[in-house]
């Protein structure tokens, strides 16, 4: 069995609006903030935009201005809402396929993914198997079907099937229209607190 790596984002993590509250909060302005840190006041706006990153070096000095802990930047809300047009794009090995991770990376208790796949798309002529307790796909519109050492399961619009992670499978999308389905993953196979 292949072992299933997500890939990491590309996008940068948005810690502009932290630092400009942050900034703000305090009652600085971008100059007394750019002064004691040694920067721009046109760098501090760009990164306050996140149009601009910080060297390491940069980001340790702005905190230490701002006495923010590092960390802090990159925590994740308590509540996070991901919309499907703004989530990331992830690949979990399959061909034919289009897939976004719904949670943020940091959930340790259940991941979320949405998959589109084409007709003739697959998770891999390979079994796998996820590192969670439970897995449970949801099919949205379209059909695939999955495929067990012992059996293979069709499933087809608002069908839900629910097995173990440590269950060896893959899946394939036999029809001619493309499928859309969630995958409820938990807890989480990978999140970054793991990482």
């Amino acid at each position: 069995m292949r072992p299933v790596v997500p890939t990491p984002t590309t996008a940068p993590p948005q810690i502009g609006p932290r630092l400009r509250h942050a900034r703000q909060q305090r009652g600085f302005t971008i100059a007394q903030v750019a002064d004691a840190a040694g920067v721009t006041k046109s760098f501090i706006s760009r990164l306050e935009r996140d149009v601009a990153s910080p060297s390491v070096a940069t980001l340790v000095a702005l905190c230490e201005v701002l006495s923010l802990e590092i960390g802090s930047l990159f925590t994740t809300p308590e509540r996070e809402v991901i919309s499907l047009a703004t989530a990331p794009a992830i690949n979990m090995g399959g061909r034919g396929v289009a897939e976004w991770l719904l949670t943020p990376r940091s959930e340790p208790r259940t991941q979320l993914l949405w998959s589109r796949a084409d007709p003739g798309a697959s998770g891999g002529r390979d079994l796998y198997s996820m590192n969670c307790e439970s897995e449970t796909v949801l099919i949205l519109s379209g059909s695939i079907t999955l495929v067990f050492t012992d059996e293979e399961i069709a499933l087809r619009p608002h069908d839900t099937l629910t097995f173990r992670g440590k269950d060896a499978h893959t899946w394939r999308n036999d029809g001619t229209v493309p499928a859309e389905f969630l995958w409820i993953l938990s807890p989480a196979p990978w999140s970054g607190s793991d990482a």
